[in-house]
């Protein structure tokens, strides 16, 4: 499996639109750094050293890791 490692900036409430709900299709986050990876350990490494910035720790970021299909 690959892996997709992505780190966003986190919206205001409120900015996704007229639903209200959190929509990633309709009105994705930000990407501000996107990696991939072959293995979920990887990943893991991978997400555990962007999630170590300031803006992740402060809560103004976020890191996702998506499982690709291929």
């Amino acid at each position: 499996m690959r892996y997709l490692i992505v780190r966003t900036d986190v919206r205001e409430p409120g900015l996704d639109g007229p639903t209200k709900a959190r929509d990633e299709r309709r009105y994705p986050e930000t990407r501000r750094q996107v990696a991939s990876a072959v293995d979920r350990d990887s990943a893991m490494r991978m997400a555990r050293a962007l999630a170590a910035c300031g803006a992740v720790r402060a809560g103004r970021q976020r890191v996702k890791v998506i499982r690709l299909g291929f």
